[in-house]
């Protein structure tokens, strides 16, 4: 889990640089990597970033943090990913200085990188969509790397230390709609779209099989009763604990008080609406096809006939809404190899042009830098008082001399730069990414969601199979010999 902030340097960009690279810090310096400049020389590669800009805002960097629960990640593994958040979020754009601090409790990451891009000279915007981007980011290389995920609107730093989060595995969950957490306020919320009441609205969650508790209202100076608890609860029925309908634990729509507002103001909404001669709506086709079958082994089922027997006509649905969208199990195995093929294709492409969109923007960087500063150099090598010169250009000859070095170790012809040439292809580049980004994220999303009805067809097939008598499979095993 990493909890990330970020704050914007306004003020001397080499004490900031100089704190985050302190050798007692990041290992002697061994947890330290940059781009687009050197630690060392990130003050005069930012300036001169930044003097391209035609935007007059103050901030000259910005110091993003990245902080991880105490023993939950190796030195070296939380440098990787805080690198791999540096390219991810500035995409070989911006110039960065990236160290990893491992004196505190926790290890933490610190990424200073310059308020201005190398490529269009645009400043960097920070808000709140993008930070909430690079909270996104941070939690997806966590993921990544099997870590812990942040709970959206708790603390995630104790004082202790400790911190609350979902593991990869129960934020998949969540996120494929099969947490049983997620499902009973997926139920809930259809409940009170059918609901006429609160009485009905429990009635109908009891219908679906949720045992509930504590669910009268208590009136102001008055008495519940036996049910009158201040939260209610509801049990599933593949669960031994009761979880509450508190803001803390399924959110604060979802108060037994929220739930009787949310169908009051459901059927005020609808009286405001009402007309005299109402047109009849098309009823709501459901796509069954992109369900999960219930699972009906429980106990619950086998004691309830009802129950099973609704359950039951739901995976029929599911699993002929699947069949029929399909053709055929052989043809959408088909369809499943290569829509993951494509996926995979596109994968291997796209990550082979982002780095060398990260490699294409180091050197348009360093050839703008040579060309602007070139100049400087000329007349220092004419002049007849070079100490002087040096001391009235000193940076314009460190950027000069910094970018020459940079270019011939990238295998650069400095005498044949052409940077509107340079400039182009990155462009291209920049292209085909977005293009492979939408044809793998396509290809990606189908391959689940065909994997997914083959999932329910085998499991329906196969249940069906097992609950089929003894004596009926052993005839078919008869006649087949």
């Amino acid at each position: 889990m990493a909890y990330t902030k970020i704050h914007a340097i306004t003020a001397t960009v080499s004490k900031a640089v100089d704190y985050i690279c302190n050798p007692d810090k990041t290992d002697e310096g061994i947890l330290i990597s940059s781009y687009g400049c050197s630690p060392e020389t990130a003050a005069y590669d930012f300036k001169f970033a930044l003097s391209k800009t035609s935007q007059s805002d103050k901030n000259k960097a910005y110091h993003l943090i990245q902080s991880f629960l105490p023993g939950e990640v190796s030195y070296k593994e939380a440098h990787q990913i805080g690198v791999e958040l540096a390219d991810k979020l500035l995409e070989g754009r911006y110039s960065y200085v990236v160290t990893t601090h491992i004196d505190r409790g926790h290890v933490h990451n610190h990424i200073i990188f310059c308020a201005a891009d190398n490529i269009n000279h645009e400043k960097y915007h920070d808000c709140k969509k993008t930070y909430y981007n690079i909270r996104n980011m941070s939690d997806d290389l966590c993921r990544k790397h099997e870590l812990s995920v942040i709970i959206p609107g708790e603390k995630p730093l104790s004082e202790k230390g400790a911190a609350r989060g979902k593991t990869y595995k129960e934020w998949q969950a969540g996120k494929n709609g099969s947490s049983w957490k997620e499902q009973l306020k997926a139920d809930i919320d259809e409940a009170i779209k059918n609901a006429a009441t609160y009485e009905d609205c429990i009635d109908l969650l009891r219908a679906k099989g949720y045992e509930i508790k504590g669910e009268t209202i208590v009136t102001e100076g008055g008495s519940g009763g036996e049910n009158s608890h201040k939260f209610i609860s509801f049990r599933p029925l593949d669960r031994e604990r009761f979880v509450r309908g508190s803001a803390k634990s399924l959110g604060a729509e979802y108060t037994k008080e929220r739930i009787k507002e949310r169908i009051e103001e459901k059927t005020l909404a609808k009286d405001k609406k009402r007309v005299p001669f109402p047109t009849r709506k098309k009823p709501v086709v459901k796509d069954y096809s992109k369900k999960n079958l219930i699972d009906t082994t429980g106990d619950k089922f086998m004691q309830s006939p009802g129950l099973k027997h609704w359950a039951d006509i739901q995976n029929l649905k599911i699993a002929a809404a699947s069949y029929s969208q399909a053709g055929s199990i052989a043809e959408l195995e088909q369809q499943i190899a290569a829509k993951s093929t494509l996926a995979k294709t596109a994968r291997e492409s796209l990550v082979e042009t982002e780095h060398r969109l990260k490699d294409f923007g180091q050197v348009l960087k360093y050839a703008e830098q040579y060309k602007t500063n070139r100049i400087y150099h000329i007349r220092y090598q004419k002049s007849k008082d070079k100490d002087r010169y040096l001391r009235q250009h000193e940076t314009e000859l460190i950027l000069h001399d910094g970018a020459e070095n940079m270019l011939k170790r990238l295998g650069i012809d400095t005498k044949n730069l052409d940077i509107e040439k340079l400039r182009s292809d990155y462009n291209a580049l920049c292209s085909k990414k977005q293009a492979l980004q939408k044809t793998y994220k396509s290809a990606e999303k189908e391959a689940a969601d065909l994997n997914r009805k083959l999932d329910n067809l085998n499991q329906y097939l196969d249940h069906n199979l097992e609950q089929q008598p003894a004596d009926k499979k052993i005839g078919k095993n008869t006649q087949s010999l």
